[in-house]
């Protein structure tokens, strides 16, 4: 740990030198740098100098971070319960299990996921959570691999078509249900009646975690797919802000 604060400053350092040789994105993902340049300022027609135009917006986004920040230590250090874990201000008691154990609000929707994979998945193998604690670490690892399957002719949103939209609002439909069901417990809305095929006697909050555990995976693993169907729009040549 006592390296850490020096990865941290290698991090930043990089970051720079990253933004020094490819330069900042903008709202239309133009790459500006294919544009002929001003005679004047010899930086491409829609390029601006980082100071003092980052350099003033960065402090703005810095100002509102450190005020945020001051609020929640100074006022509302544990927020409920879901920035410090509420059962860190329970007296320990070694003969009493406590009723349900949530993680911390930024871990839910992975906890979710790790919750919905059963621990049976297979009749020839023992009970086990392996594969859900593998379902865990691929949904965070899943989203390195995004340049690689996002297969899009174009790099804004705005000029996205209907079938990327429709998938994105599905995965952030789902990314936020699994956070709030990573929270409660797996019986906060009761069982199926018995006889049900599949899911009878199953507890609902499991079976939705499962069917939205799919949809998550299911945006990655499809990328490549309805990102080279999909029908965009044309990008114009300068940026339109």
């Amino acid at each position: 740990m006592a390296a850490f604060p020096l990865l941290l400053v290698g991090l930043v350092a990089a970051h720079l030198m990253a933004l020094h040789e490819t330069g900042s994105n903008n709202p239309d993902g133009i790459e500006i740098k294919q544009q002929p340049k001003d005679p004047k300022t010899g930086l491409p027609l829609d390029g601006i100098y980082s100071h003092p135009y980052y350099t003033y917006k960065d402090l703005v986004g810095v100002v509102v971070f450190l005020a945020v920040f001051s609020v929640i230590v100074f006022f509302v250090p544990d927020m409920g319960g879901y920035f410090l874990e509420a059962n860190n201000y329970v007296p320990a008691n070694p003969l009493q299990t406590p009723e349900h154990i949530a993680p911390v609000w930024y871990f839910t929707p992975f906890y979710a996921i790790l919750r919905a994979v059963p621990s049976k998945l297979l009749p020839f193998l023992p009970a086990t959570q392996f594969f859900g604690v593998v379902a865990m670490g691929a949904a965070v690892m899943l989203f390195f691999a995004l340049p690689w399957l996002d297969r899009g002719k174009v790099k804004s949103i705005r000029y996205r078509g209907t079938l990327y939209k429709s998938w994105l609002a599905a995965f952030v439909i789902a990314f936020l249900i699994l956070g709030y069901l990573g929270v409660v417990p797996v019986t906060v809305w009761g069982q199926f009646k018995e006889g049900l095929p599949l899911i009878g006697g199953a507890d609902k909050a499991t079976v939705v975690a499962r069917v939205l555990t799919v949809v998550y995976f299911l945006f990655f693993l499809l990328m490549p797919w309805y990102t080279a169907r999909d029908k965009t729009k044309p990008v114009p040549e300068r940026v339109t802000w």
